[in-house]
């Protein structure tokens, strides 16, 4: 017996109770492979930067971006031989149509190119690839011990939920991501291994790279209850820059998937627009947490350090202005880095916008009004807006900063802000920037049970091919030949190619069937009639299930490149949509 049939047995692992252990084993490793990710991007970084020291820095300070863009693709393409971007959004797909399978190299592949990314400048985030990497750790763990689709898929979530609680060292915000983000069951079975795998991680990750957290705050203005306007006027000014910064994102993805048969054409085009942004907003370099930072610090002046417009520093409307910028650029900024080939996600740029929206908003207020709303308190809270909005997750926007933050203070305008930020976010877009491409295909699985089971149905496995295909040509006596072999009423009509050109039911012959002086003079085509739809072998269940709905009918033809493969059945579809209920509703 192997090791782990040994380990298997010992443990019996797969039960409840044992989902602990393992989501125990996905907190460690979780914790390693964000410690891992953090130093990577670290040593990379600072490899770039001890580069551009020389005289000729300002040089490579353009093109090391786009060199990095250019490294990650090659790995891509030849190390790795698949897609890995749109972190989270591949998890969602994992879950929704791979029962929670993700592959082995995302272990280790995310870490390798978000670090050359990252490292070289890439105006992307490590969270996402951290999250993939958590989501694949826990799929490939639950795989080793032989765990079902729904524990698999539980420690998909621990994963995730691990990898955001170890790289940000706030374990509440990572469970609350899962629950949310991933949207995954809330039930008792699930919130226990989401903690120990998000506590496990926070603690490897605090015991390797020490107590420190991602920003150092302090409040400078206390919260007023009568600054409660100002906080709702945040909620909606982030709400409307989240709409712009997810339709930019989509609207940049899809100008950039339109090249996907000239990669060097889009590598280059991705560089050269990353390299000048950069060149005239230097904080679009990397994830941007200095420059938000220094927005909490009030320093903003040092934004524009490097810049063409370093000489302004002291101007204010220069500097709102510059913010502006910023605000608008950074979304192009991401998507010319994940377009061109570079691998990183939108979880450090929304932050970033967050934070630069609440500056800019706080000094109108100030400036104009005379407000006397607190710079760092409006940069915190407008971080979590932007979370709401773009992410649609208020829930993570208001733990994670509360977490960051080292207190609650700020509790109740982070809920007034991340509530009116996600209202309005979500007036203009339904779904979040991870959900947009999966809804739009019907691949988003949700918390309503009965959408999620029957987007987790799959097509091919319903298919009916039993049933005796005929040609139009075939005499009345073939046909009747054919229903004596066949046990359904049902007939395909097809084209030597097996293109199907209509059906033909038993109830229309049943009248001259019998008839056998007739047999040769009437054919297949005489009876023959279209069907009342027909269901392409890439659609999703939905959109078949709607067909049905139109229709009205029991069985449709199912074709794929105008090729007949078989017959779906509704009473099909409710038999397997019963069993996946039970599996799926079991606890």
């Amino acid at each position: 017996m192997d090791i782990e049939k040994r380990f298997n047995v010992w443990f019996r692992l797969g039960t409840r109770r044992h989902s602990l252990l393992v989501s125990f084993l996905v907190g460690v490793f979780c914790g390693l492979a964000a410690v891992l990710l953090k130093h990577t991007v670290h040593w990379t970084h600072s490899f770039v930067l001890s580069v551009t020291e020389s005289w000729y820095g300002s040089i490579l300070y353009l093109i090391l971006p786009g060199v990095g863009v250019f490294l990650t693709y090659l790995i891509v393409r030849y190390i790795v031989r698949d897609n890995i971007g749109h972190g989270v959004t591949r998890i969602l797909y994992a879950i929704s149509r791979h029962r929670g399978r993700i592959r082995l190299h995302n272990t280790w592949s995310s870490i390798l190119t978000s670090s050359v990314t990252i490292g070289f400048g890439g105006s992307v985030g490590a969270e996402s690839p951290v999250v993939l990497t958590g989501a694949a750790i826990g799929s490939n763990v639950a795989r080793f011990f032989k765990m079902d689709s729904k524990a698999m898929n539980l420690m998909v979530g621990c994963g995730a939920a691990a990898g955001v609680a170890a790289i940000f060292k706030a374990p509440l915000a990572g469970m609350v991501f899962t629950l949310e983000v991933l949207m995954l069951d809330l039930t008792l079975n699930s919130i226990v291994p989401l903690l120990v795998s998000a506590v496990s991680a926070t603690l490897v990750s605090s015991f390797l790279l020490g107590e420190a957290t991602l920003f150092h705050f302090v409040y400078n203005v206390p919260f007023d209850l009568a600054k409660t306007p100002y906080y709702l006027l945040l909620g909606l000014f982030t709400g409307l820059v989240s709409v712009y910064f997810t339709r930019m994102a989509m609207r940049m993805e899809g100008w950039f998937g339109r090249m996907k048969k000239h990669p060097y054409q889009k590598i280059l085009l991705g560089a050269l627009m990353l390299g000048v942004l950069i060149f005239f907003f230097p904080p679009l370099y990397g994830e941007g947490y200095e420059s938000v930072q220094a927005l909490f610090e009030g320093k903003a002046s040092t934004l524009l350090h490097n810049s063409p417009l370093e000489s302004l520093a002291d101007n204010p409307w220069i500097i709102l202005l510059f913010l502006l910028g910023l605000l608008a650029l950074k979304v192009i900024a991401m998507a010319a880095t994940t377009g061109g080939g570079g691998i990183g996600g939108s979880f450090a740029p929304t932050l970033f916008v967050g934070g630069v929206s609440g500056f800019f908003l706080c000094t109108c207020l100030n400036q104009g009004m005379n407000a006397g709303v607190g710079v760092a308190n409006f940069v915190l809270v407008g971080m979590s807006g932007a979370m709401a909005g773009v992410m649609h997750a208020p829930l993570l926007g208001i733990f994670l900063i509360a977490e960051l933050t080292g207190g609650y203070a700020l509790l109740l305008p982070l809920m007034i802000t991340a509530t009116v930020a996600y209202i309005t976010s979500s007036y203009f877009d339904k779904h979040s920037i991870y959900t947009q491409r999966l809804a739009a295909q019907g691949d988003l699985i949700t918390h309503h049970k009965d959408k999620a089971v029957l987007t987790m149905l799959s097509l091919r496995n319903v298919i009916e091919t039993d049933l005796v295909a005929v040609r139009p040509d075939d005499s009345l006596g073939q046909l009747v030949k054919a229903v004596a072999h066949s046990h359904r009423n049902i007939f395909p009509v097809t084209s030597p190619e097996d293109e199907l050109l209509g059906i033909l039911l038993l109830d229309d012959i049943r009248s001259i069937m019998f008839e056998a002086d007739k047999y040769d003079d009437h054919f297949v085509r005489d009876f023959m009639s279209l069907p009342p739809a027909v269901v392409d072998l890439e659609e999703n269940m939905s959109v078949v299930m709607d067909k049905f709905e139109d229709s009205g009918a029991w069985n449709l033809p199912v074709v794929h490149n105008g090729r007949y493969i078989g017959f779906v059945s509704k009473a099909k579809i409710f038999s397997a949509y019963r069993d996946m209920l039970v599996q799926f509703s079991n606890e």
